[in-house]
């Protein structure tokens, strides 16, 4: 069989089969659970190699439409117009878990100093942040700014000026939850969010109870946890293109 991809541009042919399997899901041809076509009947029908194939399910698949699932198949798990736009760039995946990395020693050293030198007025700070996450959690708003404000008070109770001077300059960069959990999906927004809160906890009661061991091993499991999360991520989003 002749490809179609030997006289024309590879880009061109993936962004033409991801927009019609793309087209198909949002007008209703194939609903949230079904089934694509295999890679073998794709290749067939619009006369592509795999290669084409498989990076424009990537790229559903990065947009939350679709869902690889290991020896069964291509699977659709979402319709939502909204995620049609969403696009989440590898590089910036790996950027954002370069972040992390420089993060975590600098942050799981300050989690340990915020127990040992934080005061009351700065204890009680670091309490309000972490409760004005629930009440956004509660209340199905976005944490990210929320987030990084309880990360600053934790910084500042440290009392040494450049682990504050350090976030700010990063500003919410350092918190890009959203490239996890796309926000249209409610549901899975909400268990983040919890799982975060949670994470946090263990790191705000550590710090108050002045247990700077605790600290610093809550503060390491919640970035390390985070390092895993992106590593995942990072990991679907390559393995249609390795």
């Amino acid at each position: 069989m002749q490809m179609k991809d030997r006289s024309r541009g590879t880009g061109s042919l993936v962004s033409q089969v991801g927009e019609s399997l793309r087209q198909a899901i949002l007008s209703g041809q194939y609903a949230a659970g079904d089934k694509l076509p295999s890679e073998h009947e794709l290749t067939e029908t619009h006369s592509v190699s795999r290669t084409v194939v498989r990076e424009a399910v990537a790229a559903l698949r990065s947009d939350g439409l679709v869902e690889v699932r290991q020896g069964a198949g291509i699977f659709v798990i979402g319709a939502d117009p909204a995620l049609s736009g969403r696009k989440v760039d590898k590089a910036r995946v790996a950027s954002d878990l370069e972040v992390l990395e420089i993060r975590t020693p600098v942050e799981i050293e300050a989690a340990g100093l915020a127990a040992l030198r934080r005061s009351p007025a700065q204890e009680e700070a670091i309490f309000e942040c972490h409760r004005k996450i629930l009440q956004r959690i509660e209340t199905d708003q976005s944490i990210r700014e929320a987030d990084l404000d309880l990360h600053v008070a934790i910084a500042e109770a440290t009392n040494n000026p450049l682990f504050k001077h350090f976030l700010e300059s990063q500003g919410t960069v350092i918190i890009p939850q959203s490239r996890l959990v796309p926000e249209t999906r409610t549901a899975e927004q909400t268990a983040y969010r919890k799982l975060i809160h949670r994470e946090h906890e263990a790191i705000v009661m550590a710090i108050s109870d002045r247990d700077d061991q605790a600290a610093r091993n809550a503060m390491r499991e919640h970035l390390v946890g985070s390092q895993a999360r992106y590593r995942n991520l990072l990991k679907d989003l390559r393995s249609f293109t390795s």
